[in-house]
């Protein structure tokens, strides 16, 4: 390499080490060795663009013991490149963090890292963005870091890096937070082809509740006091960061709030995510309830069909719980019961054997046997029904409203109906109005998918009932738009999610009343606070989610109203929801601002109006699938490869590609005033200082438009007029509530885990807590 590059090589060495809270990379970032040019060599080209080392899979393991979390990483980087790479490996750190011997191991050789400080990045930080004109570095802001050296990697060679960190997860309310930066979107060159996390929990107060917002988990109690969750996918470029919660309570429910305001709003109204979970040992003394399984036997439903459903209602009698009562109805043209009336659990293995000779034949009597349901269901306990079914009405009572009609005024508050509808051939609009008007789900088994697993992994969810009827007084607080609008019955194993608004912030006392039983209960939890400015930036996306689903689904089972339209594309727009029903922001060209809005909805409403909705078949029983998943998401949702080319997600902003611009979806083209500024001017750096998400969102690319309040800044090339802007003033972060940091951590985590020489203290508000330490390849590519 020629002299003259030493200086831009030890900048870019340095770089990576300015990281906003909420945004952070697991990735390698390649920067290519400029050229020879020169005298005798030819003209000097521009900065070179930025190009990477591909990552195989990304392995990480978790293991909390009492809120000390120690992160195992474990990454291969391939050099798929055709001369040798070598360079430096930088860590981020996070405000607050403290590192001391930590060491990074390459190939079995441990390496010693040298820690950055925050200010000594700063100046660096400027320079390498300027010299590498690349605005997707700006990512990384206001942070120091840690560096150590990789060695060379052959053409086609491979680099194992294993890192390990520790810190103090801080405790807002019994609510705990991890987070783990996955974000590998932007410097991926290809998919990884496996990402896994597991995370192992012990804590010595009970653990209620496990959720993460951002990735599907499975997760597995073991007892009251451990846990484990894992996420595994293939083939993918991870998009977001990976956020964890889990709840500790020593009461028999578990309560906790996550909550968000918008800081840049002047609105009062805040998103909410209220959390509930029963302790697991309830599980072993759940409330008695009844369960009445209604079952077609009609002639469509003979062969393999039948004999799936009757492996379901087999295993659903054999995990009675003892103080459970159960019946069976089997309709076609004729109704047959397993008993009169209604029997204990010990009579299950008489059912069973009932069961196993029915015959499907004849029509379908839909009316009658769920009257009959309705008959035996008593108002002493809960009843839950489970309505299995392939087809329609087509004998006694067929008139769909009339059915509907009947079967509400007939039943009693205790009943849950839970449809299942078996294949394409079934009415959808019945099964959803059923269920929704008597407190339950529908469940649709499309043709390739075994029915029983489906409805014995169902029963497994509501096999132990341990509150009804459930109630939730929010006290000071106005709450409004829930989702789920009724809130539902709380089940042993399961966990209870609502998303809301809340207007203006503050502390409050919550009460959870319901039924056990016969018992009327109630639980009080205090000191919940409802914050003022900033929190959980996915909050408002997953409330929007959940929002479209349930207005999607009134569409369906009531009719269009041009309202309830034009609620629907306000928001998908706003906060980027890409449906197969909401594609406004990617296939209208002109889709920003309420007049535009105003135009879609109009046009959407005309086309609904004209096309009559088909509630059987192939595209009905899709149509419900899909709207119960919105309806119903915990985890935000994911953009389709080709929309994620059009829309982007930056913390609680959606942006939009338009015109060669990523455009704010909060900015209206009629009543936002645009201050313009030059790509990579001054004022451009410190307008990316004043605040981390206006960093993250001009991370974007050159040309960005964000809005600011109730200003927007664009971006606009170097020679192009610009605008003397008033740049935005710093937020005032909140101050860190001393209850939301473990008063008496076990011990001090360098201590306590002597495989690790780092450590880290808490810092941060609430939902501020320490990022990971996660490591950014800055790697020098070097030609034979």
């Amino acid at each position: 390499m020629q002299h003259r590059y030493l200086p831009l090589l030890a900048l870019m060495l340095t770089l990576i080490m300015i990281l906003p809270f909420q945004t952070a990379y697991a990735d390698g970032i390649v920067v290519p060795e400029p050229p020879p040019c020169g005298p005798g060599l030819g003209p000097c080209p521009g900065p070179s663009p930025i190009s990477q080392l591909a990552i195989r899979y990304h392995h990480v393991e978790v293991e909390i013991e009492d809120q000390v979390a120690t992160t195992h990483v474990d990454q291969v980087f391939q050099n798929d490149n055709d001369w040798p790479v070598e360079g430096t490996y930088i860590f981020p750190l996070p405000e607050g963090a403290a590192v001391n011997d930590f060491r990074l191991w390459i190939d079995g050789e441990s390496v010693q890292g040298e820690v950055l400080s925050r200010e000594q990045a700063r100046q660096i930080y400027e320079e390498i963005v300027r010299s590498l004109r690349d605005p997707a570095l700006l990512e990384y802001i206001d942070q120091g870091a840690l560096r150590a050296s990789v060695f060379p990697i052959p053409p086609g060679g491979e680099r194992r890096i294993e890192l390990e960190y520790t810190q103090v997860l801080p405790s807002d309310n019994g609510l705990v937070q991890y987070r783990y930066p996955l974000n590998t979107e932007k410097f991926s060159t290809k998919p990884l082809e496996e990402v896994t996390i597991t995370v192992r929990a012990h804590s010595s107060a009970p653990i209620r509740g496990v959720y993460s917002p951002s990735h599907a988990l499975a997760v597995e109690h073991d007892g009251e006091y451990r846990f484990t969750a894992g996420h595994e996918a293939t083939d993918v470029r991870p998009d977001q960061d990976f956020l964890l919660y889990y709840t500790l309570e020593e009461g028999d429910i578990g309560l906790n709030l996550i909550t968000y305001r918008d800081p840049e709003s002047e609105d009062p109204e805040g998103f909410f995510l209220l959390l509930a979970a029963p302790r697991v040992e309830l599980e072993a003394a759940p409330v008695p309830k009844d369960v009445i399984l209604v079952l077609d036997k009609s002639g469509s439903m003979d062969g393999e069909k039948f004999r799936q459903a009757q492996a379901a209602l087999r295993y659903i009698l054999e995990h009675l719980n003892a103080d459970d009562r159960f019946n069976i109805l089997a309709f076609s043209t004729d109704l047959v019961a397993f008993s009169p009336e209604i029997q204990p659990a010990s009579e299950a293995e008489a059912a069973i054997r009932w069961t196993e000779e029915l015959v499907a034949a004849g029509s379908t009597d839909i009316h009658r046997a769920l009257m009959k349901a309705m008959e035996q269901a008593q108002t002493s306990r809960p009843t839950m029904i489970l309505f299995v079914t392939d087809g329609l009405p087509t004998e006694g009572q067929t008139d769909i409203q009339t059915i509907l009609q009947d079967i509400t005024q007939a039943a009693p508050e205790t009943v849950r109906l839970f449809s299942f509808g078996l294949g394409y051939d079934v009415n959808t609009y019945l099964l959803d109005s059923l269920s929704q008007q008597n407190r339950g789900t529908t469940t649709y088994v499309k043709p390739d998918q075994p029915i029983d697993e489906a409805l014995s992994s169902f029963y497994r969810k509501i096999s132990s009932p341990v509150l009804t009827d459930v109630e939730l007084d929010f006290g000071g607080i106005r709450v409004f738009e829930l989702y789920p609008q009724e809130v539902p019955d709380l089940f042993a194993g399961s966990q209870l999610v609502l998303l809301g608004r809340y207007r203006s912030g503050g502390n409050t006392i919550i009460e959870l009343r319901g039924m056990a039983g016969n018992e009327e209960v109630s639980y009080r939890f205090e000191d919940q606070r409802f914050g003022e400015s900033g929190g959980a930036d996915f909050l408002p996306r997953l409330w929007a989610t959940r929002k479209i689903g349930a207005l999607l689904q009134q569409i369906r089972l009531e009719g269009p109203e041009e309202e309830t339209i034009k609620q629907i594309v306000r928001l998908s727009i706003r906060y980027g929801i890409i449906t197969p029903y909401t594609s406004f922001l990617v296939t209208e060209p002109n889709a920003l601002g309420a007049e535009a809005q105003e135009g879609i909805a109009a046009q959407t409403f005309a086309q609904i109006q004209s096309t009559p909705t088909a509630v059987v078949g192939e595209k009905a029983v899709g149509r419900a699938w899909d709207e119960a998943a919105i309806r119903s998401a915990e985890v935000l949702p994911s953009l389709a490869e080709d929309a994620a080319e059009i829309v982007k997600h930056v913390g609680s902003r959606a942006f939009r590609w338009q015109d060669g611009i990523w455009v704010d979806t909060a900015y209206d083209p009629e009543t936002t005033p645009i201050s313009r500024v030059a790509y990579l001017s001054e004022d451009y750096f410190l307008l990316a200082a004043s605040r981390a998400e206006i960093a993250a969102a001009l991370a974007l690319g050159e040309r960005v438009l964000v809005v600011v309040g109730d200003q927007a800044y664009e971006v606009v090339a170097e020679d192009a007029p610009v605008d003397t802007i008033a740049i935005p003033e710093p937020l005032e972060q909140p101050s860190a509530d001393p209850s939301a940091v473990p008063q008496d951590p076990p011990q001090d985590p360098a201590s306590s885990h002597p495989s690790s020489a780092s450590s880290a203290g808490p810092c941060g508000s609430a939902f501020s807590l320490l990022v990971p330490i996660l490591g950014l390849a800055i790697l020098r590519p070097r030609r034979a």
